[in-house]
């Protein structure tokens, strides 16, 4: 033990006399020797710092990124440019380290950081309030279920099922419990089926979910949708994929009561798949009900600008019967970094990368088109996803893995009645002749 532990034989002979024990094992006397761990534990011979370094690297390499891949990935995680100066400012030692701001007077950095953050994603939804970030994007949609469900107080959700499959998961996981039915509405031609939707949509109905552009890549239509969910007394909830935003019209704009989403895209790392943020914004009536923390911006007893956290619904701050989430904290750090990617970018910025992302996906498709074997599934529009019908596409997947392509991912993995389909995501970081190159090798392969 002592080789382990900090203390002298003296310091802790003298912490066993105290606690009136004669002996370390004496403190475990309660623990059952059948759960115990007895003998010594088998591991490795230890390392020096040169020998581990090299392990790390050895394990590190096993691993393929996309500086190594060619990436059509998506469903969610995109490979978007990260200019460089975002590391740059982000992993200064005041913002890095930073954390709960409840202090305003030593935190005013971090306030004004999420302040203008979500004064961002306020101008990017169309939206009139937005709180300090979510956890990511499935926690963000659940938790707007569950803000419809406290607003109208009904007990029924009307959820797409052109919403992700693991934001799905989630809100049913949310709602599991609190005696709400969820129903999901099928799609047709890649988007909700709004004859269907009109069916379902009823007066228990607490809220209609959607996602824009949806899983497949599909735009949905949201002022079609929000209006049969109003037409009910329902909340219209949309889940939505920032880059697309700086051309899409704002979800605010089209009906929408909460906008959410994953936030990844917005100059943050793919990192298999996390740490990203989910945001989320609402209409003003809806501001005291939404959940986590909000920064805002007043003025001090001498006149000059400041910011504190307000309209915080957790219950550590408020009455318990009062509260609308057990959300405590937000991802600031993530946050920051979608603030200044979007102040890199500005709003001509966002509109190139939208650009890109639309015009180099659109243009792969007609490419593909050209190719005996490639069939698609939907003809809705789409913004920078869409999906391939091939024969043997997950072998086919493999094969383009083994080229240094990531080519899409596999749909049968969330559906099974969508064998041999492929979701293939373009983002700006793809050249011509990575497309053409993707064309190819698929092309080739099929052959």
């Amino acid at each position: 033990m002592s080789s382990y532990i900090p203390h002298t034989v003296d310091e802790i002979r003298a912490m066993l006399d105290f606690i009136g024990v004669k002996t370390p094992e004496e403190l475990f006397s309660e623990i059952p020797q059948n759960v115990r761990q007895n003998g010594p534990i088998n591991l490795p011979a230890g390392l020096s710092e040169v020998e581990t370094a090299q392990k790390l690297n050895d394990l590190a390499n096993q691993n393929l990124s996309v500086s190594e891949m060619i990436c059509f990935l998506g469903g969610g995680v995109y490979d978007h440019h990260i200019p460089r100066a975002i590391d740059h400012l982000l992993l200064r030692g005041d913002l890095y380290t930073a954390y709960t701001p409840y202090q305003p007077e030593i935190s005013q950095g971090t306030l004004q950081a999420i302040y203008e953050y979500q004064s961002l994603i306020c101008h990017l939804t169309g939206m009139d309030l937005a709180n300090a970030s979510m956890y990511e994007g499935a926690t963000a949609a659940a938790e707007a279920a569950n803000i419809a469900l406290l607003h109208t107080g009904r007990k029924k959700i009307v959820i797409s099922e052109g919403i992700h499959p693991e934001y799905l998961s989630v809100t049913r996981g949310l709602v599991k419990n609190l005696g709400v039915e969820v129903v999901t509405i099928p799609l047709e031609d890649g988007i909700t089926d709004l004859s269907r939707l009109q069916k379902i949509v009823d007066q228990n109905t607490a809220a209609v979910i959607v996602q824009y552009p949806n899983f497949f890549g599909c735009l949905e239509e949201l002022e079609k949708i929000s209006s049969i969910a109003k037409a009910s007394g329902a909340l219209t909830i949309v889940s939505t994929y920032p880059i697309a935003l700086g051309l899409l019209t704002p979800p605010g704009q089209l009906g929408a009561d909460i906008v959410t989403g994953e936030g990844q895209s917005l100059g943050i790392s793919m990192s298999m798949g996390g740490p990203s943020l989910g945001f989320m914004a609402v209409k003003e009536p809806l501001m005291r009900k939404i959940p986590g923390r909000i920064s805002g911006c007043t003025l001090d007893n001498r006149g000059q600008r400041g910011f504190v956290l307000t309209l915080q619904a957790r219950e550590q701050h408020i009455r318990r019967e009062k509260a609308t989430s057990n959300i405590c904290s937000n991802q600031a750090l993530m946050a920051l970094n979608a603030t200044i990617y979007m102040s890199l970018l500005g709003r001509e910025g966002m509109r190139d990368v939208a650009s890109q992302c639309l015009q180099k996906a659109h243009y792969l498709k007609k490419e593909l088109a050209k190719l005996p074997h490639v069939s698609f599934p939907f003809t809705a529009p789409f913004f920078n996803e869409f999906a391939i019908r091939v024969p043997g596409a997950k072998n086919l997947l493999k094969k383009l893995e083994k080229e240094g392509i990531l080519g899409g991912i596999p749909l049968e993995n969330f559906y099974p009645q969508c064998k041999d389909m492929i979701l293939i995501a373009v983002t700006e970081k793809r050249t011509a002749e990575e497309l053409q190159m993707l064309k190819e090798r698929i092309g080739g392969l099929m052959e």
